[in-house]
């Protein structure tokens, strides 16, 4: 069954109108509903406010990191471990083919149902899933192969196990190790991108956000508590801090915006997968038109403008 939001109950009646014709192979009435729902989704999704973004970014049916890996890879191998400690599930490193490249694909899981959201700990990695993301990133590099990462996460896991084992040097490292990669690197938020959870596989040579995707140093309610210690005001906070893919692009924070389906990627999979696919396949082909020194200036230069402004 599909879960709508508050806003989608127009669409979800129409939806509904759309089946019952069908069922009774009404053509007629199949064709005019579907006029109204394109309507209506024109309407509410090119009017949409940066809470009702957040709440699209981590819809319930939003497709995961490994939902998209399953739809565009093909002849994919999972790598586990980080070689210390254990394997974590709420990082995921498949190796295989996007189209004719072959391709080191790093994601973030969440998880769905219950058992499956504790065992990935609910997309919040704990620093080994951060070292083996570099693991990965540093095998990807030895054998010249690009890397695509999917950013979607809440933000890092913040329990005291994580922290006894180096959180923050783990993602500090990887921002380090990240920024210096010799190979094709292209990062994309797919869902959430919250903090250093989010960093810790966000830098690349291209940055992109999906379009109803968010990225943020702090979650709006965290914001909201620390402000104004009322969670009433996640609203205000969302709207304040600037967090939607518009608003990031417009401030110069991110490379790209990635065009999934108006309607949602959630209602809409197979296209926002294709979104990706050809997004990726599009920059590196770009970046493979540029030699490595050229690609590592920019990739320089970008990563030390964010920030800058002036009077």
């Amino acid at each position: 069954m599909a879960t709508y939001l508050d806003f989608e109950h127009k669409i979800k009646f129409i939806q509904e109108d759309i089946i019952s014709a069908q069922v009774r192979h009404d053509d007629g009435a199949v064709e005019a509903l579907q006029k109204n729902l394109d309507k209506e989704v024109s309407k509410i999704f090119n009017n949409l406010s940066p809470f009702q973004q957040l709440q699209l970014a981590r819809h319930i049916d939003r497709p995961y990191a490994l939902d998209y890996i399953n739809l565009i890879m093909r002849d994919k191998y999972e790598l586990h471990g980080d070689r210390h400690f254990r394997d974590d599930a709420a990082i995921l490193c498949y190796l295989g083919y996007i189209g004719d490249e072959k391709v080191m694909v790093i994601g973030e899981q969440k998880g769905r149902g219950t058992k499956n959201k504790i065992k990935r700990n609910f997309g919040m990695p704990h620093p080994e899933g951060y070292r083996k993301a570099l693991r990965a990133a540093k095998l990807a590099e030895k054998f010249n192969i690009p890397v695509l990462m999917l950013i979607d996460t809440p933000g890092a896991y913040p329990g005291i196990g994580a922290e006894e084992r180096n959180q923050s040097e783990a993602i500090a490292r990887n921002l380090l190790e990240l920024s210096q990669l010799q190979t094709q690197t292209i990062s994309i938020v797919i869902g959430e991108g919250g903090s250093g959870g989010a960093l810790a596989i966000g830098v690349a040579d291209k940055f992109a956000m999906m379009r109803y995707s968010v990225f943020s140093v702090i979650s709006p309610e965290g914001c909201s508590a620390i402000l104004w210690n009322d969670p009433t005001k996640v609203e205000a906070a969302t709207n304040a801090m600037k967090i939607t893919s518009g608003d990031l692009m417009e401030l110069g924070l991110i490379d790209d915006i990635v065009s999934e389906p108006l309607i949602g990627a959630h209602r809409d999979r197979d296209t926002a997968a294709t979104a990706i696919a050809e997004y990726f396949l599009s920059e590196l082909s770009k970046l493979r038109e540029m030699t490595s020194e050229e690609r590592m200036d920019v990739r320089y230069k970008k990563l030390t403008g964010v920030g800058a402004f002036s009077e």
